[in-house]
């Protein structure tokens, strides 16, 4: 293992199907061609992580210190980490507030106030006009 072979991205994406498949875990690039009927969680988990850094794939799972030695065996070389893509924090695209109705914004904070108020009003009005009709 002293001159390991560096592979880039696009070369490890070619070995991305059932008769070969090639990982990457900890920018190392492992062949797991042999190993997809014996991964106890199937093979398609294995061959949903080509083709990208399945690092993150693998730690998730939280694999045992035998599951990790065992890499060893399938090992081929080393990734060149400048080929593959940089994670992007995703922003929202700045968009300009909708009003879907297009109702001036104060409209609406002024009938906020008054509809409550005039609720209000009105059930005071039925119950004066209910009590003097009672009396």
């Amino acid at each position: 293992m002293a001159s390991s072979k560096v592979f880039t991205l696009e070369e490890v994406s070619n070995h991305s199907s059932k008769d070969d498949c090639w990982l990457i875990i900890g920018g190392k690039v492992y062949n797991v061609t042999k190993f997809l009927d014996d991964h106890p969680g199937g093979d398609d988990v294995l061959l949903s992580s080509t083709a990208k850094d399945a690092t993150d794939d693998f730690e998730d799972v939280g694999h045992s210190t035998t599951a990790r030695a065992m890499m060893d065996e399938y090992y081929v070389g080393e990734i060149d980490a400048t080929t593959i893509p940089t994670k992007v924090k995703y922003a929202p695209p700045k968009q300009p507030h909708y009003n879907q109705d297009k109702t001036p914004e104060f409209i609406i904070k002024i009938l906020q106030f008054l509809v409550p108020l005039a609720i209000l009003g009105l059930a005071v009005a039925v119950r004066i006009y209910t009590k003097s009709e009672s009396a």
